[in-house]
């Protein structure tokens, strides 16, 4: 179905296929890429000149995002959105689940915890709100590295030193031990920690992926390993995947069906 405002779409249109570009990209590009009359993508680009939304690079002909775009983005990341977001449904989970929950991004090579929501009568944990673990040892972390490409992963554990172990002994201390864990997560569908960050406690964990299917932040439990046998985990599994794909359409800006 069209838009009943082709202008304010096309408009976004152009905005998204910028911004998923690494160099600014031709006028007479843009109109081919979006299908779009070039009369048309000159208008529009000249009203986003104006504003600050698009900067025009003369020598090359091109066009990338302007001061008005990054102004936008800088305030989307104040806001906070994805702890905003995902807070109400983590704490939805953690009443289903009455386990321990929470939201995590990557920082570099770690996570950062921005929701944390702990379950009424269990165990303090080490995770908390703006908390950093080394993503390899946190079931968190282990489900967003499996979503990312194998080239940006080894980007971000070069050496052996990655792995130095910050927080407690863990099974994976070298790239190809890592590698072989990822795998087994995109396999399994999930991703699983058992004892890495504290002993007798168990992690599962699922991403979150934004419109361009790249992994942004990962929902996971944690819980007493005596408490979830491994035959009972995939109840829990399931309340987890729901959690991840709720959070993942309002990330995506989907409304519920």
């Amino acid at each position: 179905m069209g838009s009943k405002v082709p202008a304010a779409d096309n408009t976004l249109r152009i905005l998204r296929l910028l911004a998923s570009r690494k160099t600014p990209t031709p006028a007479a590009m843009i109109a081919t890429l979006l299908e779009l009359p070039r009369s048309s993508v000159y208008q529009l680009l000249n009203v986003m000149l104006e504003h600050g939304f698009i900067s025009h690079y003369p020598e090359d002909k091109s066009y990338g995002l302007g001061v008005s775009a990054f102004e936008l983005s800088s305030a989307y990341t104040r806001q906070e959105p994805l702890a905003r977001l995902g807070a109400p449904l983590i704490a939805q989970l953690v009443d289903k689940v009455g386990e321990s929950a929470h939201l995590a991004v990557l920082h570099g090579s770690d996570v950062l915890y921005i929701v944390e929501e702990r379950a009424k009568g269990r165990p303090s944990l080490v995770t908390d709100v703006g908390v950093r673990l080394p993503s390899h040892l946190t079931a968190s972390g282990r489900a967003i590295l499996a979503a990312l490409p194998k080239s940006q992963v080894r980007a971000l554990y070069p050496s052996a030193a990655s792995f130095s172990e910050r927080v407690a002994e863990s099974s994976i201390s070298s790239y190809s031990q890592l590698r072989r864990e990822l795998e087994q997560s995109t396999q399994r569908g999930y991703a699983v920690e058992r004892g890495d960050v504290t002993p007798d406690f168990h992690s599962l964990a699922m991403e979150i992926r934004d419109s361009n299917d790249w992994p942004v932040a990962a929902v996971a439990v944690t819980f007493l390993a005596d408490r979830v046998p491994e035959e009972q985990r995939e109840a829990l599994l399931a309340q987890i995947r729901a959690t991840a794909a709720a959070i993942t359409s309002r990330v995506q800006g989907k409304r519920p069906a």
